[in-house]
C-alpha cells in the first residue's frame, strides 16, 4: 500500500480549499477581460490548481522539478499536460508564452527566486499570479531559511525566503510594469494577522498592461534607504535593535533593574 503523499495532507487541504476560491472570484472577473485561453502552472505539485486552471477552460500545461510529482499529477489529471522542469532551469522559457502564468506555494522554496522570476515574466503574455510564504520585514529584503527534509519543500531543501516588499521588487525589476496586491486574501490563518501571530503568506498579481479588478489594489516597487557601503547608513534601527538583543540576554534582575532606570528617567 502506498504510503500518503505530503501534498495529501490534510493542511495542505485546507490552504488548497481556502486558496482555490480566491482564485475562482479573481479569474471570473479578469478572464473575459484579459482574453485568457491559455495557463502554466509553475511548481505544480500534485496538479491541484492545474486542474482548477482546467476547470475554468484554460488550455493548461504544468511543470514540476520532481519526476514523481509530474508522474502522479498526470495519473490524476490526464486532461493537463504535465512535464518535469527545474523552474530555476534556462530551458522554462522554451516552453512558450501563456496568458496566464500561475505560481503558488512555489517561489519561496528556490535557490535563485529572482532568475524564476525572470523566466515568468519572459513567459508572460497577460497576467501574473504568484503566492507564497513571505519573511517577515518590511526591508526589500531575502533571508537564506534551512527547510525540511520532506518532498513539498525545495529541491536542496535550503532556499531564500523573500520578504513581500523584496517580491514586490523583483516583479518589477524583472520587467512587469504594473503589480497588484490582493485586496481579498484567502479564508485561511496563513493570510491573516491574528494576537501572537503574524500574517505568513501573500498574493500578488503582475501585468504588462493596467488591470480593472475590484480584487486587485495597486502597489509601488519598494524602495530602501539602506545604502550598504555606508557604515553611517541604518545605524539607528540597527542600533535599536541591538540594544534589544542586549536587554533579553540580560538576567531577570538586571531587567528589572533597567526597567526602573528607565520609569525614573536616569
Amino acid at each position: 500500500m502506498q504510503a500518503p503523499l505530503v501534498f495529501d495532507a490534510e493542511h495542505y487541504e485546507r490552504l488548497n480549499n481556502s486558496r482555490g476560491a480566491v482564485v475562482r472570484d479573481v479569474l471570473s472577473q479578469l478572464k473575459g477581460q484579459l482574453g485568457l485561453r491559455t495557463a502554466i502552472d509553475v511548481g505544480c505539485g500534485l496538479g491541484y490548481f492545474s486542474d482548477l486552471l482546467h476547470s475554468l477552460d484554460l488550455q493548461v500545461v504544468a511543470v514540476d522539478a520532481r519526476q514523481d510529482n509530474v508522474k502522479e499529477a498526470q495519473r490524476r489529471y490526464p486532461q493537463v499536460r504535465f512535464q518535469q522542469c527545474n523552474a530555476e532551469d534556462p530551458g522554462l522559457r522554451q516552453i512558450g508564452r501563456f496568458d496566464l502564468v500561475f505560481c503558488f506555494g512555489f517561489l519561496y522554496h528556490l535557490e535563485n527566486p529572482l532568475l524564476t522570476v525572470r523566466h515568468l515574466h519572459a513567459m508572460t503574455a497577460q497576467l501574473l499570479l504568484v503566492e507564497g510564504v513571505v519573511f517577515p520585514g518590511e526591508e526589500p529584503i531575502m533571508a537564506l531559511v534551512d527547510e525540511g527534509p520532506t518532498d513539498d519543500q525545495g529541491l536542496n531543501h535550503f532556499a531564500f525566503y523573500p520578504t513581500e516588499a523584496c517580491l514586490k521588487k523583483m516583479l518589477y525589476r524583472s520587467g512587469f510594469r504594473y503589480v497588484y496586491r490582493f485586496t481579498k486574501f484567502p479564508e485561511h490563518p496563513d493570510f491573516h494577522e491574528a494576537a501572537g501571530w503574524r500574517r505568513v503568506r501573500t498574493m500578488l498579481a503582475a501585468s504588462h498592461a493596467p488591470v480593472q479588478s475590484s480584487f486587485l489594489k495597486p502597489v509601488r516597487e519598494s524602495r530602501t534607504a539602506i545604502r550598504p557601503c555606508d557604515g553611517t547608513s541604518g545605524v539607528a534601527g540597527w542600533d535599536s535593535v541591538n540594544r534589544l538583543l542586549r536587554f533579553a540576554r540580560k538576567p531577570l534582575p538586571r531587567k528589572v533593574e533597567t526597567l526602573k532606570r528607565l520609569i525614573k528617567g536616569q
